[in-house]
C-alpha cells in the first residue's frame, strides 16, 4: 500500500475513467509495436501473418512508463505546468512513442503516422525495423532530450535542464536498474545546487518493478525504511506509490503528485517571494509496480508479469506455438481496442480527455526541441583580450589564464543562459577570473571559512561538483535546452565521460541527419587543460592524452578538435566554439605559461586557415624545403620550433619550413572531413615527397590515422605520447617520448639524405645534450635554466 495519504477528492470517477483509457489505449500501442506489422486495431482474428518476422523491443518498464506519462498529462492539464519528460530506464521509447502518437505531437513531425488505422499500422511496422525506429528515445522522438539506452544520466540531464529555466518542471523517471549506476547516484545530489529562485524543478520518479535483465534490482529488495533513509540522506522527501490495482494506483498516483507539485510551488514561492535562497528537500515519488505491469501473468508455469521474464518480448514463440499467439491476442484484447479507437483507428475522446494542448504537451514543449528557444550569446571581442606581445617566442603567459577574463565577460554579458562547468577545477585550471562575474553555485550549508577565497554562493553561475559525470549530464541538459556552456577538466580525467560525449556526439549526429526538424542547439565545448607534458608532480597516472582518439572515432559531421598554440590562438578559437551549434569541439590549451608565439592578428589568421607555415620560424622561403618540421599542440610547439633553431644554428643550409596545425582535421583527406585540407593544398604545406617530423601532443599512431590517404603519407614521421612517464621534469618527460628538441632534431637529421654523413657532429652534439638533460633533472630536480627559460633566438629573426 502506499504511504501517501489519500485525499478521495483529487479525481472523480470521470476522471479515473479518462485516466485509465489513456492508459490502456498507450499499454496497447506499445504491445502493438512490439508484435504487428498488420491487423492495428484486431479487427480480425490475430493470425501468424500479422506478426513481425523479428519480435524486438522491451515490454518489461513501458506499462509504468505509460502510467507516469498519462498521470503527468492530468497534472499538467490540471494546473497549467510547463513539463517535459526523461525516460532513464533503458529501451523506454515504446512508451514515449505510444503517448506522442496519442497526444498527436509524433504526427506533426512524421505525418505518415497519422492518428488513424493507417498510421499506427506504419507505426507499429517502423518500431524496431531496420532503417527506422529504435528502442531508445533517440533524436527522432518528439520530446525527448534523454537517449537513456546508456543508463546513469537522466537525473543530470534533468537538473541541466532546469537550471535557468524558472517556469519549467522536468519529470524525470529512474530505472532501477539505473539507480545502481555509479552517475546515477551522484546526481541525487544535485538538489543541493538548484536555485529555487531563478531555476525550475526537477521531479524524480523512482520505477522499481523488480529486475533488471535477469537480476533482481538493489532498490527492489531493499525495505522501505531503509528506501526511505536512502532518499531522505540524499535530501528528498520521497512519496511512495505502491500496488497493481489500477483503480487504487491512480488515486494514489494522482494524490502523490498533487503533493510534489504543491510543494514545488511552495518552494519557490517562498523563496521568490522572499529573495531569500535557501535549500528545499525537494519532493520525489517512488513507484514500485510489478515489471511487465497489465502484460500475461504467466507461461508454462514461469511468472511473467513481476517477473525478468517480462523484460523484452513476454510471448517470444507467437510464430510457432498457437497457444502462445492466442494468449498474444488475449493480451492485446485485454485492453478493449474497440473501446479506445474509433473504427477508423482515430483515439476516442475518453482517450484525449486529459491529454493538454499545443506546446504543453510533452511531445511538442519547445524546451525538449531547446533549439527552438536558444539565442545566440553576446560575445565580447576576443581581439580585446590578447595578451602582450613582445615578439615571436619571446614571452610567456597561461594560455587558459588569458582566457578567463574572456569567459567573465561573457558571463556577465549573458545572465541567464550560459554557465561554467568544471569538476572542481576552474581555478586550477587558470580560469578563476570567472569567479568575478559570479561565485559556484552552492545551496548547502557554508561555513566562515569559506567565505575567504571560497566563492560560494546560491545564486552563483560556475557549477562545481567532483563529478565529471554530473557536470557533463547537467552541461547536455542546459545546452538540449537552448542554452550555452564550456566544461573544462584535467586531459587525464575527461575519459571519464568518454561514453558521454559519444553518446552526445550520436545524438548531434541524428539529430544533424534524420531528424531535421529539431533546431540546432548550442556545441558541446570541452576544454581539455593540466595537460599531458606538465604532469610533473602527478606523474604517469595523470599522463593520458587519448581523449583525442576517442573523438576521432566520432562522426566527422560532429567532431572537431582544435590544439591552438598559444593564448591568442586560444582566445580566437574559444569565440568560434561558442559561436557553434551542433558539434562536439574539443580544445587542448594547458594552464602554465607558454609562449606566445602570435600577435591577435596573426593568431586570427592561422587559426581562421586552421593549419599554416610559420615564415618567420622557416628558412625555406619559396624555395623547396629539405624538411618539414610540423607540431600540433601548445607544449609541443615550443620543443619543434627549439628544435628548428638548433638546426637553423648547426645547419645553416639546411631549408627548413616550419608548419603548425590548430585545427587537428585540417590533415585528414577533404573526402573525410569537412575541415579537411584538399589535397594540393596539404601538398603544398607538407610536400609531395620530403621528410616532415611531426610532433604531436597525443598518440603518435593518430596523426598517421589521420593522413593515411595522402600523397606523402610515408614521410610522416610522428613523435607523440609513448605511455613513458613519472614523476619527470618537463623536459625529462618529453625525453622520454622523443619529443624533445633533441630527438626532433636527431629525426630531421636521419631523413634528410644528405645529412646522413654531414650531420654526423651535430648528431652527437644533440646525443649528449639529451643525456646531459636527463642527468641534471635527476640530480636537481629541475630543468636548466636555459632550457626552463627558452625564447626564439633574437638572432633567428
Amino acid at each position: 500500500m502506499s504511504t501517501t495519504p489519500m485525499n478521495n477528492n483529487i479525481l472523480t470517477q470521470a476522471d479515473i475513467n479518462y485516466l485509465d483509457a489513456l492508459w490502456r489505449a498507450s499499454n496497447y500501442l506499445c504491445a502493438g509495436m512490439i508484435y504487428l506489422k498488420d491487423n492495428p486495431l484486431l479487427k480480425a482474428p490475430l493470425a501468424p501473418g500479422h506478426l513481425k518476422a523479428r519480435l524486438l523491443g522491451h515490454w518489461g518498464s513501458s506499462p509504468g512508463q505509460t502510467f507516469i506519462w498519462t498521470h503527468l498529462n492530468r497534472i499538467i492539464k490540471a494546473h497549467d505546468l510547463n513539463m517535459i519528460y526523461l525516460s532513464g530506464p533503458g529501451h523506454g521509447a515504446p512508451a514515449v512513442l505510444a503517448q506522442t502518437w496519442l497526444e498527436g505531437s509524433y504526427t506533426d513531425v512524421y505525418p505518415d503516422k497519422s492518428r488513424d488505422a493507417s498510421g499506427m499500422a506504419a507505426l507499429f511496422r517502423a518500431f524496431s525495423f531496420p532503417g527506422q525506429l529504435g528502442s531508445h528515445c533517440t533524436p527522432e522522438v518528439p520530446g525527448s532530450i534523454h537517449e537513456g539506452g546508456e543508463l546513469g544520466y537522466c537525473l543530470s540531464h534533468a537538473f541541466g535542464a532546469a537550471f535557468d529555466n524558472p517556469d519549467l518542471i522536468v519529470a524525470a523517471v529512474v530505472g532501477d536498474g539505473e539507480a545502481e549506476t555509479g552517475p546515477l547516484a551522484t546526481a541525487w545530489h544535485s538538489n543541493k545546487f538548484l536555485n529555487p529562485v531563478r531555476d525550475g524543478a526537477v521531479l524524480p520518479i523512482l520505477h522499481l518493478n523488480g529486475y533488471k535483465i535477469a537480476n533482481p534490482t538493489v532498490l527492489a529488495r531493499i525495505s522501505q525504511e531503509e528506501l526511505e533513509q536512502l532518499f531522505r540522506g540524499y535530501g528528498w522527501e520521497p512519496c511512495f506509490v505502491e500496488g497493481d490495482a489500477p483503480t487504487t494506483m491512480h488515486r494514489e498516483m494522482a494524490q502523490a503528485l498533487e503533493q510534489c507539485i504543491t510543494r514545488i510551488r511552495q518552494a519557490q514561492t517562498q523563496a521568490r517571494a522572499s529573495g531569500v535562497v535557501h535549500r528545499p528537500r525537494w519532493p520525489m515519488i517512488v513507484l514500485r509496480t510489478p515489471k511487465g505491469w497489465t502484460g500475461p501473468k504467466n507461461w508454462d508455469g514461469h511468472a511473467i508479469e513481476g517477473s525478468w521474464r517480462s523484460h523484452q518480448v513476454p510471448l517470444a514463440d507467437v510464430h510457432n506455438n498457437p497457444g502462445q499467439l492466442a494468449a498474444l491476442e488475449d493480451w492485446m484484447r485485454s485492453y478493449a481496442p474497440e473501446a479506445l479507437f474509433d473504427n477508423d483507428g482515430h483515439p476516442v475522446p475518453d482517450v484525449l480527455a486529459l491529454i493538454p494542448e499545443g506546446d504543453r504537451r510533452m511531445g511538442a514543449n519547445l524546451h525538449a526541441n531547446g533549439g527552438r528557444l536558444r539565442k545566440p550569446l553576446k560575445l565580447p571581442g576576443f581581439q580585446d583580450y590578447a595578451v602582450p606581445f613582445k615578439g615571436h617566442a619571446q614571452s610567456r603567459v597561461s594560455p587558459t589564464g588569458a582566457l578567463g577574463p574572456f569567459l567573465r565577460d561573457i558571463m556577465v554579458a549573458n545572465p541567464d543562459n550560459f554557465r561554467l562547468f568544471s569538476p572542481d577545477e576552474n581555478a586550477s585550471n587558470r580560469l578563476q577570473a570567472a569567479y568575478e562575474a559570479s561565485p559556484k553555485t552552492w545551496l548547502a550549508d557554508t561555513l566562515p571559512q569559506d567565505a575567504d577565497g571560497g566563492f560560494l554562493a546560491p545564486d552563483g553561475r560556475v557549477m562545481e561538483m567532483l563529478s565529471e559525470h554530473t557536470l557533463e549530464g547537467w552541461l547536455e541538459g542546459y545546452l538540449l535546452t537552448g542554452r550555452h556552456g564550456l566544461f573544462n577538466t584535467y586531459e587525464s580525467f575527461v575519459h571519464i565521460v568518454d561514453s558521454m560525449v559519444n553518446q552526445h556526439a550520436k545524438w548531434l549526429d541524428k539529430s544533424r541527419q534524420e531528424a531535421r526538424w529539431r533546431a540546432p542547439v548550442s556545441s558541446l565545448n570541452i576544454l581539455v587543460s593540466s595537460l599531458v607534458w606538465r604532469q610533473d608532480h602527478n606523474g604517469f597516472t595523470h599522463q593520458d592524452p587519448g581523449f583525442l582518439d576517442v573523438v576521432c572515432n566520432k562522426s566527422a559531421e560532429v567532431a572537431r578538435i582544435y590544439l591552438p598554440p598559444d593564448a591568442n590562438c586560444l582566445l580566437s578559437v574559444a569565440d568560434h566554439c561558442l559561436r557553434s551549434t551542433d558539434y562536439v569541439n574539443v580544445i587542448v590549451a594547458d594552464k602554465q605559461p607558454h609562449l606566445v608565439y602570435l600577435d591577435m592578428p596573426e593568431a586570427a589568421a592561422h587559426c581562421a586557415k586552421g593549419a599554416g607555415i610559420w615564415p618567420w620560424a622557416s628558412t625555406d622561403a619559396d624555395d623547396e624545403p629539405d624538411v618539414v618540421m610540423a607540431c600540433a599542440g601548445d607544449i609541443i610547439t615550443q620543443e619543434a620550433l627549439a628544435a628548428a633553431a638548433l638546426l637553423r644554428q648547426h645547419l645553416p643550409d639546411l631549408k627548413l619550413r616550419f608548419v603548425n596545425v590548430v585545427d587537428l582535421f585540417r590533415l585528414q583527406s577533404a573526402s573525410a572531413h569537412p575541415h579537411g585540407l584538399n589535397d594540393p593544398d596539404f601538398d603544398a604545406l607538407f610536400t609531395r615527397d620530403k621528410p616532415v617530423i611531426f610532433a604531436f601532443h597525443g598518440y603518435p599512431w593518430l596523426i598517421h590515422r589521420l593522413v593515411y590517404r595522402r600523397t606523402n603519407h610515408a614521410g610522416f614521421h610522428v613523435r607523440g605520447y609513448r605511455e613513458k612517464g613519472n614523476i619527470n621534469t618537463p623536459l625529462e618527460l618529453a625525453i622520454q617520448n622523443g619529443i624533445d628538441r633533441y630527438s626532433l632534431a636527431i629525426d630531421a637529421i636521419d631523413h634528410v639524405p644528405r645529412l646522413q654523413n654531414t650531420g654526423a657532429h651535430f648528431k652527437e652534439y644533440l646525443k649528449e645534450q639529451r643525456i646531459a638533460a636527463v642527468a641534471h633533472a635527476h640530480e636537481y630536480g629541475t630543468d636548466t635554466t636555459d632550457i626552463a627559460n627558452w625564447t626564439w633566438p633574437e638572432a633567428a629573426h
